[in-house]
């Protein structure tokens, strides 16, 4: 007797999410979008592996993090045993690559990356478990100039994707020889009012202070205002690096307010940190956050080299783009080709690659399970594709070698149709097109004609 249970239907992991075609058009709004923008302020792409060397993170972002105690995704490699993790961010991996290539060895590099990171964190709105990043680094520069051209860069990314009501908090974690005594003040602090401090609080306490500033508990709150404030420890040099920063801040009229209780959640940073967050994403207020990382590739084994970078949270500004309302999904194509009969679907491929060397988005029909071929329902798919027009080839069009050219929008004219020479009909729906539009066309190259 056959077993005729149906398979169990597999889904995928929690917090693990598919961007689904319909989602891919405000993605490459966002990536085009911030491509050019880093591209004009000279940064050069780079691209590491997801998985890396499990103590890179450890060293890296500091053995008593919640990334490295309880959010990484780790595991022994089975072939060799080599411990691996599956990045949870990307500085780390950045900095291991432009020690290991030797890239600065010309001088300093203006560096940026895109791609998934992964955490096993409680899923909710813009924080799942793969998410994705994009960064920029600049390694090899000391003065606050490049902290202060970040931030600027962030600010013209923002500007360009339309989004507003995104705010700059600025903060100086001065040096380490600071911190220290900073750090030894607020755990005396904190020890005389143990008794008011959380679980959390209380395993950070003598592992990472600095983080309990960070805390979300409103009953710890008044607690942590009164805090030892580590700016009042800074010392000259750094004062002086952090009003740097600020001074080119205000000479570009970008606002900002300077947070005291703001830290990074790793190690490494020294000096300038920032955060741009938002009040539109509920409790995920920041969008992206940065700082200064000096002592991170001495840390790695590399000459002590300084260091500046952010990294932007895309699932959170997909939110605030989708929220602004500035995004519409676009259209399939710009021609769908409606063919009847083999000699009009021959007619039709060789149709559909002229047009595509012409610069035009082209969607030819062709058959689907239990689909109908008839002219009506081709039709019923031209029209529901967002193309501009259809071209009809049929057997009357194959016979005087022409093709019928309707428009389906209403800014072209719904519902009118002409008559084509078929070798005619690139440069006709080129001229209607992009002559409607004010486009620029570029023979031979794929340029994307949008009405």
């Amino acid at each position: 007797m056959s077993d005729n249970k149906k398979p169990e239907k597999i889904v995928g992991i929690r917090g693990m999410n598919d961007i689904l075609p319909a989602d891919a058009p405000l993605w490459e709004l966002f990536e085009n979008t911030v491509q050019t923008v880093l591209k004009s302020y000279g940064f050069q792409q780079i691209r590491t592996p997801i998985v890396e060397p499990t103590p890179l993170f450890a060293r890296g972002l500091g053995a008593v993090t919640d990334i490295v105690e309880k959010e990484m995704y780790s595991f022994v490699d089975s072939m060799n045993g080599d411990l691996l993790t599956l990045r949870p961010e990307s500085t780390a991996g950045v900095v291991r690559a432009v020690l290991e290539h030797n890239l600065t060895y010309d001088g300093p590099k203006r560096l940026w990356y895109a791609g998934p990171m992964f955490r096993h964190e409680r899923p909710q709105r813009g924080r799942y478990r793969q998410f994705h990043q994009v960064g920029a680094e600049a390694i090899g520069f000391t003065g606050p100039d490049v902290d202060a051209e970040l931030i600027l860069l962030c600010q013209r990314l923002w500007d360009d994707l339309g989004l507003s009501g995104i705010r700059l908090e600025l903060n100086s974690i001065g040096d380490a020889e600071e911190r220290n005594r900073h750090r030894a003040d607020l755990v005396a602090y904190f020890e005389q009012n143990s008794a008011l401090l959380d679980a959390d609080a209380q395993r950070r306490l003598h592992s990472n202070p600095l983080r309990i500033l960070d805390t979300k508990n409103p009953a710890m709150q008044e607690l942590v205002n009164a805090a030892p404030k580590l700016i009042d420890y800074l010392g000259a040099e750094s004062l002086a690096h952090f009003e740097g920063v600020q001074k080119i801040l205000r000479h570009n009229n970008i606002p900002f307010t300077i947070n005291p209780r703001l830290v990074r959640g790793m190690d490494y940073y020294n000096r300038t940190v920032f955060e741009w967050v938002t009040d539109q994403l509920g409790a995920q207020g920041t969008v992206c956050g940065g700082g200064r990382y000096d002592p991170l590739v001495e840390m790695f084994g590399g000459k002590p080299t300084p260091a500046c970078g952010f990294a932007i949270g895309v699932e959170r500004v997909l939110e605030l783009m989708k929220a602004a309302g500035e995004v519409t999904a676009a259209d399939q194509c710009d021609v769908y080709l409606v063919h009847q009969g083999e000699p009009a679907q021959m007619q039709s491929f060789v149709l559909a690659e002229r047009l595509r060397d012409a610069g035009l988005d082209v969607v030819l029909h062709c058959a689907s399970a239990g689909g109908s071929t008839s002219f009506k329902s081709q039709m019923k798919r031209a029209d529901a594709s967002g193309a501009a027009f259809a071209i009809i080839i049929g057997e009357d069009e194959v016979a005087t070698d022409t093709a019928t050219v309707k428009s389906l929008r209403a800014s072209e004219g719904a519902g009118q149709q002409a008559t084509v020479p078929f070798s005619g009909v690139a440069d006709y729906l080129v001229d209607q097109i992009v002559g409607d539009h004010d486009h620029e066309h570029d023979h031979g190259a794929h340029v994307h004609y949008k009405p």
